[in-house]
């Protein structure tokens, strides 16, 4: 089974060397255990609860297993923390030497690109310069528009102000208009009055002058017609003297 265990190795990326046959040394033999197991497990197949004896083969076979099965695990931790510590060692050797090696290559770097950097480190200043230039810029501009837009706010606001004021100006002088309207048609109305009363009351006077007029005239009519009907029956009842010829009224 080490051709197994070697093809496992390759595929996961350790095809040799010492790493390689540690790890075949401690698990080589597991490989020949299962593949021995496999077939003797087949062999024992309990179909009636009187195979006592296979089940006892069972049983001790299962704790064989068992045990080697914890044992693969306990292998594997060990060499596990192996390879981490290891890997831990690694690192922190790897962390020294890119501390103690990092500034000498950034100092021989700057050395090397000192005209580039220079020239970038100049461009960035200039970059720097154009941005604050043009911040300033911005920041006027925003005053200047904050400015405008107050003095707008402001202008608006008086003539609004002078609107409403021309508003109520307008408003008084229409009400005061309409005050005097309704006082000039309430004193025409009033003097209407007057007038229709003074009117009805020559009216009445007149009528009632009229009507004396007329009484009075009918008074004098009927009066003067029976002082005639009186006239005409004394002159009808007038008798003329035979002796003498003169006429009276008896």
């Amino acid at each position: 089974m080490a051709g197994e265990l070697v093809k496992i190795l390759e595929e996961n990326g350790l095809p040799g060397g010492p790493k390689a046959q540690y790890i075949i040394e401690n698990f080589d033999e597991y490989f020949a255990i299962a593949e021995e197991w496999a077939e003797r497990a087949k062999s024992i197949n309990v179909t009636d609860d009187k195979q006592t004896v296979q089940m006892e083969l069972a049983r001790t076979g299962r704790l064989f297993i068992r045990d080697k099965r914890i044992a693969i695990e306990k292998a594997r931790k060990l060499m596990k923390e192996d390879v981490l510590a290891e890997g831990r060692a690694i690192d922190g050797i790897a962390k020294k030497l890119t501390a103690l090696l990092t500034p000498i290559e950034e100092h021989l770097d700057r050395q090397e690109h000192f005209v580039e950097m220079r020239r970038k480190a100049e461009h960035e200043a200039r970059q720097r310069e154009i941005e604050r230039r043009m911040e300033e810029e911005r920041i006027a501009q925003e005053k200047a528009e904050a400015a405008e837009h107050e003095r707008i706010r402001v202008e608006n606001e008086r003539l609004r102000r002078e609107a409403e004021e021309h508003e109520r100006a307008i408003r008084t002088e229409r009400e005061k208009a309409e005050a005097e309207r309704l006082a000039a048609e309430r004193a025409l109305a009033e003097e209407k009055r007057r007038a229709d009363e003074q009117r009805r009351a020559i009216e009445e006077k007149a009528r009632k002058e009229r009507e004396t007029a007329e009484l009075k005239a009918k008074q004098e009519r009927e009066k003067a017609e029976a002082e005639r009907r009186e006239l005409e029956a004394r002159l009808a009842a007038m008798v003329t003297c035979p002796e003498c010829g003169h006429q009276f009224i008896p």
